[in-house]
Protein backbone atom coordinates (compact mmCIF):
# COMPACT_ATOMS: atom_id res chain seq x y z
CA UNK A 1 0.00 0.00 0.00
CA UNK A 2 1.45 3.51 -0.67
CA UNK A 3 2.69 5.60 1.99
CA UNK A 4 -0.14 7.97 3.24
CA UNK A 5 -2.63 6.15 1.49
CA UNK A 6 -5.35 6.71 3.97
CA UNK A 7 -4.67 10.26 4.50
CA UNK A 8 -4.60 10.48 0.69
CA UNK A 9 -7.77 8.61 0.31
CA UNK A 10 -9.05 11.35 2.68
CA UNK A 11 -8.37 13.91 1.04
CA UNK A 12 -9.33 12.91 -2.26
CA UNK A 13 -13.26 11.73 -1.31
CA UNK A 14 -12.74 15.78 -0.09
CA UNK A 15 -11.38 17.14 -3.49
CA UNK A 16 -12.77 14.55 -5.93
CA UNK A 17 -9.02 14.84 -7.36
CA UNK A 18 -6.18 12.02 -7.18
CA UNK A 19 -3.80 13.29 -4.21
CA UNK A 20 -0.68 12.25 -3.41
CA UNK A 21 -0.10 12.13 0.74
CA UNK A 22 3.70 14.19 1.47
CA UNK A 23 5.28 15.32 4.54
CA UNK A 24 5.12 19.08 3.89
CA UNK A 25 2.58 21.56 1.07
CA UNK A 26 6.99 22.60 0.03
CA UNK A 27 7.90 19.37 -1.16
CA UNK A 28 4.37 19.03 -2.87
CA UNK A 29 5.06 21.75 -5.05
CA UNK A 30 8.27 20.82 -5.58
CA UNK A 31 6.80 17.74 -7.02
CA UNK A 32 4.54 19.67 -9.48
CA UNK A 33 6.75 22.19 -10.53
CA UNK A 34 9.43 18.78 -11.82
CA UNK A 35 6.42 16.74 -13.68
CA UNK A 36 4.86 19.64 -15.47
CA UNK A 37 7.95 22.26 -16.45
CA UNK A 38 10.98 21.64 -17.87
CA UNK A 39 14.07 22.63 -16.61
CA UNK A 40 14.62 26.59 -17.52
CA UNK A 41 11.18 27.20 -17.76
CA UNK A 42 9.81 30.30 -16.74
CA UNK A 43 6.64 30.66 -14.14
CA UNK A 44 4.96 33.57 -13.62
CA UNK A 45 3.64 33.94 -9.62
CA UNK A 46 2.82 36.72 -7.00
CA UNK A 47 5.88 38.43 -5.44
CA UNK A 48 3.89 39.08 -2.26
CA UNK A 49 4.58 34.98 -1.38
CA UNK A 50 6.66 32.78 1.32
CA UNK A 51 10.28 33.14 0.45
CA UNK A 52 10.20 29.28 0.87
CA UNK A 53 8.71 29.03 -2.55
CA UNK A 54 10.88 31.22 -4.47
CA UNK A 55 13.47 28.52 -3.44
CA UNK A 56 11.48 25.81 -4.61
CA UNK A 57 10.97 26.92 -8.01
CA UNK A 58 14.87 27.84 -8.03
CA UNK A 59 15.05 24.45 -6.90
CA UNK A 60 13.31 22.97 -9.34
CA UNK A 61 15.38 24.53 -12.37
CA UNK A 62 12.94 27.51 -13.01
CA UNK A 63 13.40 30.83 -13.33
CA UNK A 64 10.78 32.92 -11.18
CA UNK A 65 8.77 35.41 -12.92
CA UNK A 66 6.83 38.29 -10.48
CA UNK A 67 3.48 39.50 -11.54
CA UNK A 68 1.41 42.42 -10.85
CA UNK A 69 -1.05 42.14 -8.04
CA UNK A 70 -4.21 43.22 -6.53
CA UNK A 71 -3.63 46.13 -4.20
CA UNK A 72 -6.62 44.80 -2.20
CA UNK A 73 -5.50 41.09 -1.83
CA UNK A 74 -1.43 40.24 -2.88
CA UNK A 75 -2.84 37.99 -5.73
CA UNK A 76 -1.93 37.69 -9.44
CA UNK A 77 -3.75 40.51 -11.38
CA UNK A 78 -4.07 38.95 -14.92
CA UNK A 79 -5.12 41.95 -16.61
CA UNK A 80 -1.80 43.80 -15.38
CA UNK A 81 0.23 41.39 -16.53
CA UNK A 82 1.80 42.78 -20.14
CA UNK A 83 1.35 40.29 -22.84
CA UNK A 84 5.10 40.29 -23.61
CA UNK A 85 5.51 38.39 -20.21
CA UNK A 86 2.15 36.08 -20.47
CA UNK A 87 3.86 35.13 -24.36
CA UNK A 88 7.27 34.40 -22.09
CA UNK A 89 6.06 32.20 -19.29
CA UNK A 90 5.66 28.67 -18.95
CA UNK A 91 3.42 27.85 -16.26
CA UNK A 92 1.45 29.96 -13.94
CA UNK A 93 1.80 29.71 -10.09
CA UNK A 94 -1.47 30.52 -7.81
CA UNK A 95 -0.81 31.73 -4.56
CA UNK A 96 -4.58 32.21 -3.17
CA UNK A 97 -3.29 34.64 -0.40
CA UNK A 98 -4.24 33.97 3.22
CA UNK A 99 -7.44 31.68 1.63
CA UNK A 100 -8.50 34.81 -0.60
CA UNK A 101 -8.93 32.94 -4.17
CA UNK A 102 -6.55 34.47 -7.29
CA UNK A 103 -8.73 34.97 -10.19
CA UNK A 104 -8.24 31.68 -11.03
CA UNK A 105 -10.67 31.42 -13.82
CA UNK A 106 -9.12 33.66 -15.95
CA UNK A 107 -5.74 31.91 -14.68
CA UNK A 108 -6.69 28.96 -15.90
CA UNK A 109 -8.50 30.23 -19.31
CA UNK A 110 -5.24 32.20 -19.89
CA UNK A 111 -3.24 29.15 -19.18
CA UNK A 112 -5.15 26.66 -21.80
CA UNK A 113 -5.19 29.37 -24.66
CA UNK A 114 -1.38 29.59 -23.71
CA UNK A 115 -0.95 25.77 -23.92
CA UNK A 116 0.82 26.02 -20.06
CA UNK A 117 0.05 24.56 -16.66
CA UNK A 118 -1.11 25.99 -13.82
CA UNK A 119 0.15 25.10 -10.78
CA UNK A 120 -2.10 26.38 -7.61
CA UNK A 121 -0.25 26.81 -4.12
CA UNK A 122 -3.42 26.04 -2.53
CA UNK A 123 -2.17 25.65 1.04
CA UNK A 124 -4.03 28.36 2.68
CA UNK A 125 -7.11 27.55 0.84
CA UNK A 126 -8.15 24.06 1.77
CA UNK A 127 -11.51 25.31 2.04
CA UNK A 128 -12.26 27.85 -0.67
CA UNK A 129 -14.71 27.62 -3.43
CA UNK A 130 -15.25 29.56 -6.89
CA UNK A 131 -18.02 29.16 -8.74
CA UNK A 132 -18.90 26.37 -6.65
CA UNK A 133 -15.35 24.62 -7.10
CA UNK A 134 -13.07 23.69 -4.50
CA UNK A 135 -9.64 25.62 -5.34
CA UNK A 136 -6.92 23.18 -5.80
CA UNK A 137 -9.22 21.47 -8.69
CA UNK A 138 -8.63 24.33 -11.37
CA UNK A 139 -5.13 23.41 -12.74
CA UNK A 140 -2.99 20.32 -13.23
CA UNK A 141 -1.99 20.45 -9.86
CA UNK A 142 -2.62 22.06 -6.32
CA UNK A 143 0.03 21.53 -3.15
CA UNK A 144 -2.09 21.49 0.20
CA UNK A 145 -1.09 22.08 3.71
CA UNK A 146 -1.96 20.29 6.90
CA UNK A 147 0.12 22.55 8.78
CA UNK A 148 -2.44 25.30 8.25
CA UNK A 149 -6.10 25.34 8.92
CA UNK A 150 -5.46 21.70 11.02
CA UNK A 151 -2.70 23.01 12.68
CA UNK A 152 -0.92 19.57 12.73
CA UNK A 153 2.59 21.31 11.89
CA UNK A 154 3.28 18.95 9.41
CA UNK A 155 1.98 16.54 6.49
CA UNK A 156 0.51 18.14 3.22
CA UNK A 157 -1.08 16.71 -0.15
CA UNK A 158 -0.47 17.31 -4.21
CA UNK A 159 -4.18 16.94 -6.03
CA UNK A 160 -3.88 15.66 -9.69
CA UNK A 161 -6.37 15.23 -12.49
CA UNK A 162 -5.27 11.30 -12.68
CA UNK A 163 -4.63 7.78 -11.20
CA UNK A 164 -1.72 7.57 -13.61
CA UNK A 165 -0.22 10.96 -12.86
CA UNK A 166 -0.54 10.42 -9.27
CA UNK A 167 1.35 6.86 -9.54
CA UNK A 168 4.07 8.38 -11.01
CA UNK A 169 4.55 11.43 -8.26
CA UNK A 170 4.03 8.22 -5.84
CA UNK A 171 7.55 7.36 -7.24
CA UNK A 172 8.94 10.50 -7.56
CA UNK A 173 7.98 11.18 -3.76
CA UNK A 174 8.97 8.23 -2.95
CA UNK A 175 12.96 8.94 -4.54
CA UNK A 176 12.76 11.96 -2.37
CA UNK A 177 11.86 11.10 1.32
CA UNK A 178 14.70 10.47 4.11
CA UNK A 179 14.13 8.03 6.54
CA UNK A 180 11.45 8.36 8.97
CA UNK A 181 13.29 8.83 12.81
CA UNK A 182 11.33 8.35 15.87
CA UNK A 183 12.62 11.21 17.77
CA UNK A 184 11.22 13.67 14.95
CA UNK A 185 8.28 11.88 14.98
CA UNK A 186 7.49 12.63 18.61
CA UNK A 187 8.65 16.25 18.30
CA UNK A 188 6.07 16.64 15.15
CA UNK A 189 2.97 14.43 17.08
CA UNK A 190 3.77 16.50 20.07
CA UNK A 191 4.32 20.04 18.76
CA UNK A 192 0.41 20.81 18.03
CA UNK A 193 -0.25 20.14 21.33
CA UNK A 194 2.60 22.51 22.78
CA UNK A 195 1.40 25.42 20.96
CA UNK A 196 -2.45 24.64 22.34
CA UNK A 197 -0.80 24.75 25.89
CA UNK A 198 0.94 27.55 25.00
CA UNK A 199 -1.85 29.08 24.15
CA UNK A 200 -4.62 28.29 26.49
CA UNK A 201 -2.04 29.04 29.74
CA UNK A 202 -1.64 32.79 27.88
CA UNK A 203 2.33 31.93 27.91
CA UNK A 204 2.29 33.64 24.18
CA UNK A 205 3.90 36.75 25.07
CA UNK A 206 7.08 35.76 27.17
CA UNK A 207 7.49 32.17 25.09
CA UNK A 208 8.01 34.42 22.05
CA UNK A 209 10.22 36.57 24.09
CA UNK A 210 12.53 33.93 25.39
CA UNK A 211 12.57 32.67 21.64
CA UNK A 212 13.90 35.82 20.10
CA UNK A 213 16.45 36.18 23.22
CA UNK A 214 18.00 33.02 22.71
CA UNK A 215 18.17 33.28 18.73
CA UNK A 216 15.75 30.20 18.17
CA UNK A 217 13.54 32.01 15.10
CA UNK A 218 15.20 31.00 12.01
CA UNK A 219 14.07 34.70 10.55
CA UNK A 220 15.47 37.29 11.84
CA UNK A 221 12.84 39.47 9.97
CA UNK A 222 9.90 39.21 7.90
CA UNK A 223 11.90 37.09 5.07
CA UNK A 224 15.04 34.65 6.13
CA UNK A 225 18.79 35.70 4.42
CA UNK A 226 19.13 35.57 1.12
CA UNK A 227 22.98 34.50 1.24
CA UNK A 228 23.00 35.47 -2.63
CA UNK A 229 26.69 34.40 -3.32
CA UNK A 230 26.03 31.11 -2.12
CA UNK A 231 22.56 30.81 -3.64
CA UNK A 232 23.97 31.88 -6.97
CA UNK A 233 26.61 28.40 -6.65
CA UNK A 234 23.21 26.43 -6.03
CA UNK A 235 21.91 27.63 -9.95
CA UNK A 236 24.66 24.79 -10.83
CA UNK A 237 23.14 21.88 -9.73
CA UNK A 238 19.63 22.32 -10.16
CA UNK A 239 17.08 20.72 -10.52
CA UNK A 240 17.69 18.94 -7.17
CA UNK A 241 16.55 19.97 -4.00
CA UNK A 242 19.80 18.80 -1.59
CA UNK A 243 21.80 22.35 -2.85
CA UNK A 244 18.37 24.53 -1.62
CA UNK A 245 17.70 22.31 1.59
CA UNK A 246 19.63 25.28 3.51
CA UNK A 247 16.51 27.52 2.38
CA UNK A 248 13.60 25.53 1.81
CA UNK A 249 14.11 24.07 4.93
CA UNK A 250 13.31 26.54 7.36
CA UNK A 251 10.95 26.36 9.55
CA UNK A 252 10.21 22.90 8.95
CA UNK A 253 13.39 20.95 9.04
CA UNK A 254 11.86 17.83 8.24
CA UNK A 255 10.01 18.90 5.22
CA UNK A 256 10.41 15.66 3.36
CA UNK A 257 11.15 13.32 6.12
CA UNK A 258 8.70 9.83 5.68
CA UNK A 259 6.20 10.63 8.85
CA UNK A 260 5.57 7.34 10.98
CA UNK A 261 2.43 5.87 12.27
CA UNK A 262 1.94 8.36 14.96
CA UNK A 263 2.30 11.50 12.88
CA UNK A 264 -0.32 10.23 10.30
CA UNK A 265 -2.38 8.89 13.01
CA UNK A 266 -2.41 12.11 14.46
CA UNK A 267 -2.91 14.10 11.42
CA UNK A 268 -5.78 11.65 10.50
CA UNK A 269 -7.28 12.41 13.80
CA UNK A 270 -7.16 16.59 12.88
CA UNK A 271 -8.57 15.95 9.19
CA UNK A 272 -11.65 14.71 10.72
CA UNK A 273 -12.36 18.49 12.82
CA UNK A 274 -11.50 20.07 9.19
CA UNK A 275 -15.29 20.65 9.05
CA UNK A 276 -15.61 21.89 12.52
CA UNK A 277 -12.11 24.00 11.91
CA UNK A 278 -13.76 25.42 8.76
CA UNK A 279 -16.77 26.74 10.40
CA UNK A 280 -15.01 28.92 13.43
CA UNK A 281 -12.98 30.15 10.35
CA UNK A 282 -16.21 31.54 8.60
CA UNK A 283 -17.22 32.44 12.29
CA UNK A 284 -14.24 35.07 12.53
CA UNK A 285 -13.89 36.15 9.02
CA UNK A 286 -17.33 37.21 9.47
CA UNK A 287 -16.54 39.06 12.93
CA UNK A 288 -13.26 41.01 11.01
CA UNK A 289 -14.92 41.75 8.04
CA UNK A 290 -16.58 44.31 9.71
CA UNK A 291 -13.80 46.45 11.53
CA UNK A 292 -12.74 49.17 9.94
CA UNK A 293 -9.64 47.73 9.05
CA UNK A 294 -10.93 44.88 6.56
CA UNK A 295 -9.33 44.87 2.71
CA UNK A 296 -12.22 46.44 0.67
CA UNK A 297 -12.32 42.74 -1.14
CA UNK A 298 -13.10 40.69 2.22
CA UNK A 299 -15.95 43.24 2.32
CA UNK A 300 -16.77 42.52 -1.23
CA UNK A 301 -17.12 38.89 -0.83
CA UNK A 302 -18.85 39.09 2.53
CA UNK A 303 -21.32 41.48 0.15
CA UNK A 304 -22.36 39.15 -2.37
CA UNK A 305 -20.97 36.08 -1.04
CA UNK A 306 -20.55 35.32 2.79
CA UNK A 307 -17.55 34.76 4.49
CA UNK A 308 -14.95 32.41 3.32
CA UNK A 309 -12.88 29.96 5.75
CA UNK A 310 -9.59 31.79 5.38
CA UNK A 311 -6.63 30.89 7.20
CA UNK A 312 -5.63 34.64 7.69
CA UNK A 313 -7.67 37.80 7.08
CA UNK A 314 -6.02 40.41 5.20
CA UNK A 315 -6.78 43.29 7.65
CA UNK A 316 -4.67 46.61 5.78
CA UNK A 317 -3.36 49.00 8.68
CA UNK A 318 -0.62 51.97 9.11
CA UNK A 319 2.43 51.90 10.94
CA UNK A 320 2.16 47.67 10.39
CA UNK A 321 5.73 47.29 11.89
CA UNK A 322 5.46 48.82 14.81
CA UNK A 323 1.93 47.42 15.26
CA UNK A 324 3.24 43.70 14.79
CA UNK A 325 5.56 44.12 17.80
CA UNK A 326 2.81 45.70 20.54
CA UNK A 327 0.29 42.43 19.43
CA UNK A 328 2.75 40.45 21.39
CA UNK A 329 2.01 42.04 24.53
CA UNK A 330 -1.62 41.29 24.07
CA UNK A 331 -0.19 37.75 23.53
CA UNK A 332 -0.76 37.90 19.41
CA UNK A 333 2.30 36.68 17.42
CA UNK A 334 1.24 37.99 13.79
CA UNK A 335 3.15 35.57 11.25
CA UNK A 336 2.50 35.05 7.30
CA UNK A 337 3.91 38.49 6.61
CA UNK A 338 5.75 38.67 3.26
CA UNK A 339 7.66 41.99 3.04
CA UNK A 340 9.43 42.87 0.87
CA UNK A 341 7.89 41.74 -2.17
CA UNK A 342 10.09 38.61 -3.52
CA UNK A 343 12.05 41.26 -6.35
CA UNK A 344 12.62 43.54 -3.97
CA UNK A 345 14.15 40.57 -1.54
CA UNK A 346 15.85 38.36 -4.15
CA UNK A 347 17.00 40.95 -6.55
CA UNK A 348 17.03 40.42 -10.34
CA UNK A 349 19.71 37.51 -10.15
CA UNK A 350 17.16 35.14 -8.78
CA UNK A 351 13.79 36.44 -10.16
CA UNK A 352 12.35 38.69 -13.10
CA UNK A 353 10.70 42.02 -10.91
CA UNK A 354 7.59 42.81 -11.56
CA UNK A 355 6.88 45.61 -14.95
CA UNK A 356 5.06 47.42 -11.63
CA UNK A 357 5.66 46.05 -8.23
CA UNK A 358 3.78 49.60 -6.55
CA UNK A 359 1.04 47.58 -5.24
CA UNK A 360 2.55 44.45 -3.84
CA UNK A 361 4.85 46.92 -2.06
CA UNK A 362 1.68 48.53 -0.73
CA UNK A 363 0.06 45.52 -0.06
CA UNK A 364 2.78 43.41 1.22
CA UNK A 365 3.85 46.55 3.68
CA UNK A 366 0.37 47.47 5.16
CA UNK A 367 -1.77 43.82 5.08
CA UNK A 368 -1.83 42.48 8.90
CA UNK A 369 -2.80 39.19 8.36
CA UNK A 370 -5.14 38.29 11.56
CA UNK A 371 -6.29 34.63 12.65
CA UNK A 372 -9.79 34.41 12.19
CA UNK A 373 -10.14 31.90 14.78
CA UNK A 374 -8.55 34.22 17.11
CA UNK A 375 -10.81 37.23 15.77
CA UNK A 376 -12.24 38.79 19.40
CA UNK A 377 -8.74 39.04 20.77
CA UNK A 378 -7.34 40.78 17.72
CA UNK A 379 -10.35 43.09 17.05
CA UNK A 380 -9.88 44.42 21.33
CA UNK A 381 -6.08 44.68 20.88
CA UNK A 382 -6.37 46.61 17.45
CA UNK A 383 -9.30 49.26 19.25
CA UNK A 384 -6.55 49.41 22.07
CA UNK A 385 -3.97 50.66 20.47
CA UNK A 386 -6.24 52.91 18.19
CA UNK A 387 -5.14 51.18 14.87
CA UNK A 388 -5.60 53.46 11.71
CA UNK A 389 -6.63 51.76 9.05
CA UNK A 390 -4.22 52.23 5.44
CA UNK A 391 -5.18 53.55 2.22
CA UNK A 392 -3.57 53.26 -0.88
CA UNK A 393 -1.60 56.57 -1.26
CA UNK A 394 -2.71 56.82 -5.23
CA UNK A 395 -5.75 55.29 -6.52
CA UNK A 396 -6.04 51.75 -6.81
CA UNK A 397 -7.85 49.41 -9.62
CA UNK A 398 -11.52 49.37 -9.36
CA UNK A 399 -12.92 46.75 -6.68
CA UNK A 400 -13.22 43.29 -8.55
CA UNK A 401 -16.03 41.17 -7.25
CA UNK A 402 -14.92 38.28 -7.16
CA UNK A 403 -16.08 35.15 -8.59
CA UNK A 404 -16.34 32.84 -5.49
CA UNK A 405 -19.72 31.42 -4.58
CA UNK A 406 -20.66 30.46 -1.32
CA UNK A 407 -18.40 26.52 -1.03
CA UNK A 408 -20.85 23.74 -0.61
CA UNK A 409 -19.57 21.35 2.36
CA UNK A 410 -16.58 19.93 1.65
CA UNK A 411 -16.87 16.08 0.42
CA UNK A 412 -19.98 16.47 -1.47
Amino acid sequence: MPYGSRLAATMTRRLGRECVYTPSARLALYLALRRWCRPGGRVLMSPVNDDVILFVVLAAGLRPVQAPVSPWDGNIDPAAVPESTWRGVDAVLTTSLYGMPDRIVELRDRCEQLGIPLIEDAAHAIGTHVDGQPIGTFGKAAAFSLSKHVAGMAGGFLAVEDARARRELELLRDDLLTPARLTADLSTALRPLARSTVRALRLVRPTWRTMQRLGLLERDDFRMSLHAPRLSLCAHEAPSLLPYDPWIRVDLHDYRARHGRLVRAGLNLRMNMLDENLSRRREGVTLLSGTPWASPALNDRAAHHGPLPLFRVPLLVEDRDALVERLVTHGIVSGYIYDPPLDDYAGPEFTDPSPDPTAARWFASHVLPADPLLARRVTKALTKERTKTAHPPTPAPAKPIPDATPPAPLGQ
